[in-house]
């Protein structure tokens, strides 16, 4: 009998791993997620720096045109919403919209809720890269996302054959391209550390078999 308490103990974790995340905890988790995000958000917004993927589009449009950033980025994303809800289904859809509506919303309402004195542009490059990363990571782990070109470029690949990470790294370097004509050189490069730093949470905290949470 002793012989079978490891492997009661094992299913058990195994159990927990897969028991379906309540409402509450998933609402609260797109609250806290997005809340990262425009966090990191206001740092590169003070910097003067920018991102990849419809944030990084959103930040283009803000300091090329003065477009209120929240508004450019929620309507960036209402074309992809059919595609989401083709190719990941009503609830991923559904949340995803929370989430952006709730960064762009957070995203204006952030820099009347802190100042920054002083911000060191590599600390905000690195840090907001991280910040960001972070908020991502919640959103993925209860079955959101902020949409845009991620869904994109999945649907190209399911309809077309070509490789969503290839597709998605061609639409962000076509961006920091554009960067080039808006924004300093400097300011481009740190905006590629940061993200460096806003991927490097990913690919450390978000692999298959390490989480297994669903909502």
């Amino acid at each position: 009998m002793q012989d079978n308490k490891p492997d009661a103990a094992a299913a058990e974790i195994i159990a927990a791993l897969f028991m379906r995340h309540p409402l509450w905890e998933d609402a609260l988790a797109l609250l806290l997620g997005t809340a990262m995000v425009a966090l990191g958000i206001a740092f590169y917004s003070h910097a003067g720096l920018l991102t990849g993927g419809t944030v990084g589009l959103a930040f283009l449009f803000k300091y090329l045109a003065d477009w209120p950033f929240g508004l450019v980025f929620f309507a960036l994303n209402l074309p992809f919403y059919l595609l989401a809800i083709w190719r990941m289904g009503w609830a991923f859809t559904l949340r995803t919209f929370c989430a952006v509506a709730l960064v762009s919303l957070l995203a204006e309402l952030t820099p009347h809720w802190i100042g920054f004195a002083e911000l060191n542009i590599y600390y905000a490059a690195l840090f907001g890269g991280f910040a960001m990363g972070v908020g991502l990571l919640m959103l993925f782990r209860h079955r959101a996302s902020l949409g845009g070109v991620n869904i994109l470029a999945l649907y190209l690949q399911e309809r077309f054959g070509l490789r969503a990470g290839a597709v998605q790294m061609g639409i962000d370097a076509s961006i920091v391209l554009a960067a080039l004509f808006v924004v300093p050189l400097d300011k481009v490069l740190l905006s590629v550390l940061g993200a460096v730093a806003l991927n490097l949470v990913l690919a450390i905290n978000h692999r298959a078999g390490r989480y297994m949470g669903v909502s």
